[in-house]
């Protein structure tokens, strides 16, 4: 288990006071890639042959998000990890202790310079720290869309700012525009969102919405359909 803290700031915080989701998956994000720090083997391993370790899928559960000002912690475990994937938990504690978020991911180890899945060693996957599974409802992977046809909105292009070091655009930054183009705000009691294919500069989202009373669905996609992500987000 990997641990940072912090305390909620007045650029991560809402109208309400409250810390936006998106600043708490930013964080979740953080903890996770911060991990490396604690498994210098691994990292070695992934830094020598030209690896990275890509997000495929996050499940994030909202319990409550913490106040403006109050202390946060990030912890973050590997629970399993096996050929092309690894599987992680992340979860945002709150000053009392509690969890405010708790999420389950699945990422994959990809080549840098061919940008293919490729398997682990057995061996070094055997160095990894383990620990235990997190207790939570684990939904599906794979999102399936309803068969409402939903509605078309204005494309969205990916700015120089949504640019992650990884040259492609930060996983916290499609939430954040799928969030952004619901008809209002609405409280979030779970995420799920599938990346599919990553985004580049100058590319633009072709969003599709798709409302229901108690959740919405959006895909944001390329020109030809093909999505870069899909999201679920379910209402509380």
């Amino acid at each position: 288990m990997y641990t940072i803290t912090s305390r909620v700031g007045a650029s991560q915080t809402g109208p309400d006071g409250r810390m936006k989701l998106v600043s708490a998956i930013d964080v979740i994000q953080d903890c996770s890639l911060f991990w490396m720090e604690s498994e210098p083997s691994f990292s070695r391993y992934l830094s020598e042959h030209r690896l990275g370790m890509f997000l495929l899928f996050r499940q994030a559960d909202i319990l409550r998000l913490p106040q403006f000002g109050e202390p946060i912690a990030a912890a973050t475990c590997i629970y399993d990890c096996k050929g092309f994937y690894g599987y992680r938990n992340t979860v945002l504690y709150g000053g009392d202790g509690a969890p405010c978020v708790k999420t389950w991911g699945l990422g994959a180890f990809v080549s840098l310079e061919s940008g293919r899945m490729v398997r682990l060693p057995k061996e070094e996957m055997e160095r990894v720290t383990l620990d235990p599974k997190l207790e939570m409802d684990y939904q599906s992977k794979r999102i399936l869309l309803p068969d409402t046809p939903g509605h078309s909105l204005p494309p969205i292009p990916v700015r120089r700012n949504d640019i992650d070091f990884n040259g492609h655009m930060n996983n916290a930054r499609y939430l954040e525009a799928a969030l952004e183009l619901l008809p209002s705000a609405r409280p979030v009691g779970r995420l799920r969102v599938e990346y599919r294919s990553a985004a580049r500069p100058g590319a633009l989202l072709h969003p599709r919405l798709v409302e229901e009373p108690d959740r919405a669905f959006l895909t944001l996609s390329d020109a030809q359909a093909h999505p870069y992500a899909v999201v679920e987000l379910v209402f509380s």
